[in-house]
């Protein structure tokens, strides 16, 4: 059974405004460096939807710690022999089989954990984009716990996340912050850990080859429509919808002595229960959205204003269609279509010949409420 958790952030480097700040190796390391460790790691770790952890992806180094631990262990040797202290010597001995031990342990905390990549929510720019992982481990005999613990996630330059526990199926929100308009590949997931002792530090690369759309952000203005009909009709009433018969909208509880003939009888089948469907029709002719009538400082503004005419027209259930220059979306009403013509606005990128007094021929200007 899959366990619903927001991994708990912890202090990184980040200055006070948010932005990442490297740290001092990330710094030190040479740029023709870093890009060859990226080609090796994606080479070796290609990116797939279900990733598994094994020897071939999992790598193990000293910690800081670690390191003092070892230099404790040389000097407790050296100090040994030096005075033929056997305890001495049996001390430094059993550290190095504690660190030894470490390293053991380090590797069975990552190796068989398997990652999946949930779908994410819909996010608009600027905020932070969180996304689901599915954590899949083996679980102990004699409690629902896994063996797997303190797992450190984090995308490149992000702030990182921590599981503590894990059950059989636990879902981690890695969160990727600062999110751009468009098509967002957030990269290599760095699934990271300390266990048992903090003195290895074991740490793998998992690709799970997520993409997803963030959308234009919202800003709050007037509601520009276009219809085909001329400037002195009202459009109070433009794309609403009334009850008819042409367009299936949904179920709804069954009412007695409503016609059979509406009934939903494959729902009843499945033990759903009486349910009714409905059905609607627009009412008046067909309104658009475009983005050659809609004002703005530059391109950006202008889409930020119809990605909030999208989510204001689709509350109120409006029929509405989307001009995008030559990109046209047919009108349409509910989720799947305000989904759609956020992505289309999310990914729209500006031609370097637009005009932006460009308008199709048969759409004229106005706006809901005050015809312009």
């Amino acid at each position: 059974m899959a366990k619903s958790t927001t991994a708990k952030k912890h202090a990184s480097p980040h200055d006070a405004s948010g932005a990442f700040k490297p740290s001092r190796l990330s710094r030190l390391t040479p740029s023709w460096l870093t890009q060859r460790w990226s080609r090796w790691i994606s080479k070796r770790l290609p990116p797939q939807k279900q990733v598994t952890l094994s020897h071939k992806g999992i790598f193990i180094l000293p910690s800081g710690f670690g390191l003092f631990w070892l230099g404790l262990i040389v000097l407790l040797y050296l100090f040994g022999t030096n005075y033929q202290n056997n305890l001495v010597i049996g001390l430094s001995l059993l550290l190095a089989s504690v660190f030894h031990t470490c390293i053991i342990y380090s590797y069975k905390n990552l190796a068989g954990l398997t990652f999946k990549a949930v779908t994410p929510p819909h996010a608009y720019a600027d905020d932070s984009m969180p996304f689901p992982i599915m954590l899949t481990g083996h679980t102990r005999q004699d409690n629902p716990d896994t063996t797997h613990q303190q797992i450190c996630l984090q995308f490149s330059h992000q702030r990182h996340a921590r599981v503590k526990r894990m059950q059989e199926q636990t879902i981690a929100t890695v969160v990727f912050e600062h999110t751009k308009r468009g098509r967002l590949n957030p990269g290599r997931i760095k699934v990271s850990s300390y266990f048992p002792l903090g003195l290895c530090r074991a740490w793998s690369y998992v690709d799970l080859d997520i993409h997803h759309v963030i959308f234009a952000k919202p800003e709050v203005c007037d509601i520009k429509l276009a219809s085909h009909i001329s400037d002195n009709d009202t459009q109070y009433e433009h794309g609403k919808l009334h009850p008819g018969v042409d367009d299936y909208k949904g179920l709804r509880s069954y009412i007695p002595g409503e016609s059979l003939k509406q009934v939903a009888w494959k729902q009843w089948a499945q033990d759903k229960g009486m349910l009714t469907k409905e059905f609607a029709e627009p009412e008046g002719l067909p309104v658009w959205l475009t983005l050659a009538n809609t004002s703005g400082n530059n391109i950006e503004h202008k889409l930020s204003k119809l990605a909030w005419q999208v989510d204001k027209l689709s509350q109120s259930q409006q029929i509405f269609g989307l001009i995008l220059d030559e990109h046209i979306i047919n009108q349409q009403t509910g989720e799947a279509h305000r989904v759609a013509c956020q992505t289309a606005i999310g990914t729209y990128h500006l031609p370097a010949n637009m005009n932006p007094d460009f308008s199709p021929s048969h759409v004229t200007n106005s706006s809901v409420g005050e015809p312009l």
